[in-house]
């Protein structure tokens, strides 16, 4: 096992105050863990997660494959695969000097449907069922169907024992709810009364079996024809006929996927962002794990975001923020008292508080009306002499100061861009502290957001360091 940054873990657990803190290359290099699911809302970064822990592992000396649920075509780009299928496919450009090697590959529904039929009936039959257009319509997207084959093919994964880890991408929650649900889903659609119904002519045969078909069947057969048509409940009676030997090994083989999927060889990871929705849906699969018996390995709390000057306040940042933008409230160097429009420093203050004071000199000198009427007419030219003077002084006052009031207004955009980062991470901080408190038995990891998608194997492979020791999402000031 690679050893651990005493220091990074030392800044997982003061973020993560009240939770204990998820190893995760403890978990992929465990190699009793066999299975690992990825599970929880939309949009929170469970295919990437599921990609960059298959790499990590794999390049940690194990032979992993990655399967995803999900149809989205991420999972194939990020690893530089036109396209997956069914089928796993290696991953090239893999660091493989431990030894280990990466496959992943994409579920198709109809076509494990198809395989799950071909391996269990003969030639004969196994035409008839392909064929028939009842199982056409349920191969391809009957309710549940996808989650009940996604338990088939991690069953035939498991069952060939030729990977060290397979790990599982689901659907978004509600979905992967009922990727546990699929088998008991199944076994009570086969167990129920219309299966038994619609076998019992089968099992009877000959004109007996028509003979009960007509009379114990006919109210329900005439209701479901005239609603779906004849040709329709033919196609599935004779579907059912066809499949009637298959039942109980579709039975089986999913009691067997689900006790595996309690088993201490797998690992559930719940993903979640730290946001309340997407919090409130990984403590619902949280509880529900529980229920159901299924092994926790704790969350993964992704997109989370940092700072690197926490100790400015919101509050402080907008107090000075404001500050700068309102000029009456910062105190000026005296060089600039001119600059401010106070009443006794303003241009047209001091015109008119010059004319004032002149006045009683002309008084006293005893210049007479006429004169004083004369000199009226000269605060005029006075005045577009002062105006002048003053936009000249203001051109040249203007030069110097502007680049300082640009500054200002970018330092305080920051300054309110900061309080909003501020308020981000303690509305996080609240719903991480509410969820852990919650469940504090529940081990967490951190990723911190990025400023955009994985694209790549590096991209992955920088999640994985991240998963495993909760860096922050902005590198650490040199001490």
């Amino acid at each position: 096992m690679s050893p651990q940054d005493p220091a990074r873990h030392q800044e997982s657990a003061r973020r993560l105050t009240h939770a204990r803190v998820l190893d995760v290359d403890r978990l992929l290099e465990d190699p009793r863990t066999r299975i690992v699911v990825c599970c929880g809302s939309g949009g929170v970064g469970k295919t990437t997660t599921a990609a960059a822990l298959g790499l990590r592992a794999a390049e940690r000396g194990r032979k992993v494959v990655v399967l995803t649920i999900d149809p989205a075509r991420r999972l194939a780009q990020s690893m530089g695969i036109d396209s997956l299928d069914n089928t796993p496919r290696r991953v090239k450009g893999v660091d493989d000097a431990a030894g280990g090697e990466l496959h992943a590959m994409m579920l198709d529904m109809k076509r494990t449907f198809d395989e799950v039929v071909e391996s269990h009936a003969d030639p004969e039959r196994a035409a008839a069922i392909l064929g028939n257009p009842f199982y056409q319509s349920l191969s391809a997207g009957f309710a549940g169907t996808q989650e009940y084959m996604a338990m088939e093919k991690l069953g035939q994964l498991r069952a060939k024992d030729e990977w060290d880890l397979i790990v599982v991408d689901t659907p978004p929650s509600r979905s992967a709810l009922d990727f546990l649900d699929a088998p008991k889903r199944l076994g009570s659609f086969l167990d129920g009364k219309l299966i038994r119904l619609l076998l019992a002519p089968a099992k009877v045969g000959g004109r007996a079996g028509m003979k009960f078909l007509n009379v114990g069947m006919s109210m329900m057969t005439g209701v479901l024809g005239k609603v779906l048509g004849g040709p329709f409940l033919k196609d599935v009676q004779t579907f059912v006929a066809a499949m009637d030997s298959m039942f109980g090994g579709f039975r089986t083989r999913a009691d067997a996927t689900y006790k595996l999927l309690q088993a201490p060889g797998t690992a559930f990871l719940v993903v979640a962002a730290p946001e309340r929705d997407a919090l409130r849906e990984a403590a619902y699969f949280v509880q529900r794990l529980a229920a159901e018996d299924m092994p926790l390995a704790g969350l993964v709390l992704n997109r989370v975001h940092g700072s690197g000057a926490d100790g400015l306040s919101a509050e402080r940042a907008l107090a000075a923020a404001e500050n700068l933008e309102d000029a009456r409230i910062v105190d000026q160097d005296d060089g600039k008292a001119g600059l401010r429009t106070s009443p006794g420093n303003s241009p047209d203050a001091q015109g008119s508080s010059g004319s004032a004071d002149s006045a009683p000199d002309d008084s006293a000198s005893g210049t007479s009306p006429e004169t004083s009427d004369t000199s009226a007419e000269t605060p005029d030219t006075s005045t577009e002499a002062t105006d002048a003077s003053t936009e000249a002084t203001d051109t040249s006052a203007g030069t110097p100061d502007a680049p300082e009031r640009s500054v200002d207004a970018l330092t305080a955009g920051l300054l309110r861009l900061h309080a909003e980062r501020m308020h981000l991470l303690a509305r996080e901080q609240r719903t991480r502290d509410r969820f852990t408190a919650r469940h504090p038995e529940v081990a967490v990891t951190e990723v911190a957001a990025l400023p955009g998608d994985v694209h790549d194997l590096v991209g992955l492979r920088d999640i994985g360091e991240r998963l495993a020791t909760g860096r922050p999402e902005l590198p650490e000031p040199d001490a």
